[in-house]
Order: C-alpha cells, then sequence, then structure tokens
C-alpha cells in the first residue's frame, strides 16, 4: 500500500447520484476524502461521480441496491480488494410512500419501506463492518428523520405527517443505531442518527424549506467526528433531538 492509500481516507454514501446522498458526498470529497457513489443504476452513479471528478473531487461509482444481499456482499468485496478499509459509512439511501392515513397503508407498501429503509441498512452494515472496523476509528451515520421521532409522533395535539411505513422504519432505524452503539461502545466505532431538516429532494417531492448543502453538513460533521465524539445519538444541526 502506497503512503497516500495509507493516509486516504474512504467514505460510501449509499443513494448518493442524487440529492442529499450526492450533496453529502460533494462535501466529503471537499475535505479530501474519496468518495464512493452507492447507487442502483449504473448511468445515473458514473454520471454523478464523474460530475463530482470534474469538480475536482476523488469520486468513484459503486454499484450498490440495499435491498439485493448478492449486490452488497460484491460491493463489499470490491471496497475489500480495492481499497482494504472503509472510514465512513453514510446510510442514506431511503424511500417515502404517498400520502395517505395510517389505516389504509398495505403491508406491501410498508415491506417495500422497509426493504430499504431498515432491512438494506442492516445488510450494508454488516458487510462493511470488516472494513469499517480496519480503518480503526470508523464513522456510520444514519440518515434518519424528525418524523421518526417517537416524542413528536407522542404528541397527538401537535401537527405531523403521519406516514406509517416511513415514520415507523426511520423510528426503527434510530433503534438500530442504538443497538450498534452500545455493541461498539467500548471501541473507535461511532454510530449515529442524523435528522438533515425538510431539504427539497425526490424523497420530499422537492419541497423544503432547507437546501441540500444545509441539510448535509450536520451529515458531514456526524461522518468526521473526532474520537471524543458521541455515539448513539440523535442530532440536527442544533444538537441532540427527542428520540
Amino acid at each position: 500500500m502506497t503512503s497516500t492509500a495509507a493516509t486516504t481516507r474512504y467514505a460510501l454514501i449509499t443513494g448518493a447520484n442524487k440529492g442529499l446522498g450526492r450533496e453529502t458526498a460533494r462535501q466529503l470529497g471537499r475535505l479530501g476524502m474519496t468518495v464512493l457513489i452507492g447507487a442502483r443504476d449504473d448511468e445515473r452513479g458514473e454520471r454523478a461521480a464523474r460530475e463530482l471528478r470534474e469538480d475536482g473531487l476523488d469520486a468513484r461509482f459503486l454499484r450498490l441496491d440495499v435491498t439485493d444481499q448478492a449486490v452488497v456482499d460484491r460491493a463489499a468485496a470490491d471496497i475489500r480488494r480495492e481499497y482494504g478499509r472503509l472510514d465512513v459509512l453514510i446510510n442514506n439511501a431511503g424511500v417515502v410512500e404517498a400520502d395517505q392515513n395510517p389505516s389504509e397503508t398495505t403491508v406491501e407498501t410498508t415491506e417495500r419501506i422497509y426493504r430499504t429503509n431498515v432491512f438494506g441498512v442492516i445488510a450494508v452494515t454488516h458487510a462493511v463492518l470488516p472494513l469499517l472496523r480496519a480503518a480503526g476509528a470508523g464513522r456510520v451515520v444514519n440518515v434518519s428523520s424528525r418524523l421518526g421521532s417517537l416524542h413528536k409522533a407522542a404528541d397527538l395535539a401537535a401537527p405531523h405527517r403521519a406516514l406509517l411505513a416511513y415514520n415507523s422504519s426511520k423510528a426503527a432505524l434510530n433503534s438500530l443505531t442504538l443497538h450498534y452503539a452500545r455493541e461498539f461502545a467500548d471501541t473507535p466505532l461511532k454510530f449515529n442518527s442524523v435528522t438533515p431538516g425538510a431539504v427539497p429532494t425526490d424523497l420530499s417531492c422537492h419541497q423544503g424549506n432547507r437546501t441540500v448543502e444545509e441539510g448535509a453538513r450536520v451529515v458531514v460533521r456526524l461522518a468526521t467526528l473526532a474520537a471524543d465524539g458521541p455515539t448513539g445519538g440523535f442530532f440536527d444541526d442544533h444538537g441532540p433531538v427527542a428520540w
């Protein structure tokens, strides 16, 4: 391994060909990281990586469908072969259902949402965990949402977008964060959840009061935590968020 390879930091962002994932890759790239653009679609993923390279960043496409275990395993093997480790994992890929009453949400819809938002996170995290441990001080950031906050949902008098499948999947994601953080509490690995706020992306039907640049900043902050940084937390750019 060359001295350059030994000092380069590698970050994998799932769902990184557009929106928040792509902007997160851009910001991490500007910090000098090699960013791996995880995406299901080869053309879109290659284009995103190419455009980031045209901006002077070290961006590389990695075919990754978080709902396909075989593809996840191949991606992890590719990272192991090419880089030997992974410094940052950002579980950003996510899907949402159309607005409807919770009682009208089907099992099929809920399974589809969970397949990406929960099971996909488990699949990718487990596949690259040896690579994160090989990095010595890996950082895992799970992109969640305030809609996953049970504290917020419990206030029945407050306005709340009641998306049964999406909201509960993000609550489950937050639970995953806590379980991983607890298991690795005595190691340099750190696991945190983050809510980027309402940013205008495909996921939000391009509605939101924050830019993707603003939303990505808190993701990047947690991805680059120092050794004395927190683990097992849920954060926005102002600090901890109630679970």
